[in-house]
């Protein structure tokens, strides 16, 4: 008799909050680029990828009533794109087989992983409905990439996305507020706009940086205050002019939640920046202190 299940997760699990009410398979432990210095995600993982037949059996087994009514898929862990191509176009066809309601299936990509496919190879993936890859790019500025090893330059990290875009898949890019540290903190907010308006990705988000297993980087840099912050995303949306990208920062390490679609709510996004810095006026310290906000789930 078939034993059918859910999936047995490796904690910890991240997924983007978009994938809220994606069903996830983890067909990788860790992140194959597991070296960012300002990242504490997958710090306990050591990477690995699972064996295929392992991930095949785990979506047959899934319970006939869940089968009927998932839409979404999240590949995870923090690396999906890495995963062999043929393995994942299996994963993709029985994925498809599987859920008949399935519309779209969406991974974490590094750009350590882009490298391993070609166009013609994401083009096919996204034919089966990998259809949205989240990439963090962190930063457009080469010196604070160097700083966090990140291991790419801006520029090639820009080709590798377009490379995607233009295989037809859509992207969400995040970058953090305050990676770059007081030191550098408007070049980085200029580069990574620049970053941006290049590339065009579908969405845009901001993340502040917070202390999650990384203290010996934060501790490298002069942390930013609120009023530093706010000057640097300011000065990013300053330079943002990206074609059709909807930009947040709703992540909970915002203190600074912004929402808005370009090019059309560019002046408006300015503003309630402008109107958050009058408001935060009242507060005194607020704006010399910096943020405080940290996770420790493991």
């Amino acid at each position: 008799m078939l034993i059918t299940s859910m999936p047995r997760y490796v904690e910890p699990l991240f997924r983007p909050p978009s994938e809220a009410r994606s069903l996830i398979f983890q067909i990788t432990m860790g992140c194959s680029q597991n070296t960012c210095t300002f990242c504490g995600m997958y710090k306990m993982k050591r990477f690995r990828i699972r064996p295929l037949e392992e991930i095949l059996e785990e979506i047959n087994n899934i319970p006939g009533q869940y089968k009927q009514v998932v839409d979404r898929v999240f590949l995870a862990d923090g690396d999906g794109l890495v995963y062999p191509f043929d393995g994942l176009i299996e994963i993709l066809d029985l994925l498809a087989a599987n859920f008949p309601r399935l519309t779209r299936v969406g991974a974490y990509a590094s750009p350590n992983s882009l490298t391993t496919k070609t166009p013609e190879q994401l083009a096919l993936l996204k034919e089966k409905r990998l259809k949205i890859l989240y990439l963090g790019l962190e930063s457009g500025d080469d010196v604070t990439l160097s700083h966090i090893r990140k291991g790419f330059a801006a520029d090639e990290m820009a080709r590798l996305a377009l490379m995607a875009r233009d295989a037809g898949m859509k992207l969400s890019v995040t970058a953090i507020l305050g990676l770059a540290g007081r030191e550098r903190s408007l070049e980085h907010a200029r580069s990574t706009a620049a970053w941006v308006n290049r590339v065009n990705p579908e969405y845009f988000s901001l993340l502040t940086l917070f202390i999650r297993h990384n203290e010996e980087f934060v501790s490298s840099i002069a942390q930013c205050t609120h009023r530093e912050l706010m000057l640097e995303a300011r000065e990013l949306l300053l330079h943002l002019n990206p074609c059709r990208t909807i930009l947040r920062s709703n992540h909970v390490s915002n203190f600074l939640n912004l929402a808005g679609s370009y090019p059309k709510d560019r002046e408006r996004l300015i503003r309630d920046i402008d109107v958050a810095m009058k408001k935060a006026i009242r507060y005194p310290g607020l704006l010399d202190s910096v943020p405080d906000y940290a996770e420790e789930y493991y």
